[in-house]
């Protein structure tokens, strides 16, 4: 099996207003965007070229917003060793990582 192009775990996943799982993982692999609870379950997934993902104003600098297949859900991506006792540092460096790996998935620059 093919490594993943962009693979993150311990990401939150929320549809305003509640959220669906404070330790998801969201991967792009094999031109798909898939989004999954911390137990693996699938909670949505697309073609890389029909969603549609980009980091709002009004967001943190560590959260994007990714629509998938019509619905919007909020994604806080953390960078390896940015948690710590419950804070998260305003990093944008995963989110970052996210849109641009997503933009190469599509084939966009």
């Amino acid at each position: 099996m093919a490594e993943p192009e962009f693979s993150a775990r311990g990401v939150r996943i929320a549809r305003w207003p509640r959220s669906l799982t404070r330790a998801g993982e969201v991967r792009i692999e094999d031109g798909r965007l898939a989004l999954l609870t911390s137990y693996g379950s699938e909670i949505d997934s697309a073609p890389v070229s029909a969603v549609r993902a980009g980091r709002p104003w009004f967001a943190k600098a560590d959260e994007t917003v990714a629509t998938v297949n019509g619905t919007r859900y909020r994604l806080t991506l953390h960078s390896d060793g940015e948690r710590d006792r419950g804070r998260v540092s305003g990093d944008a460096a995963a989110s970052g990582r996210f849109l641009a790996a997503l933009k190469r998935a599509a084939g966009r620059s």
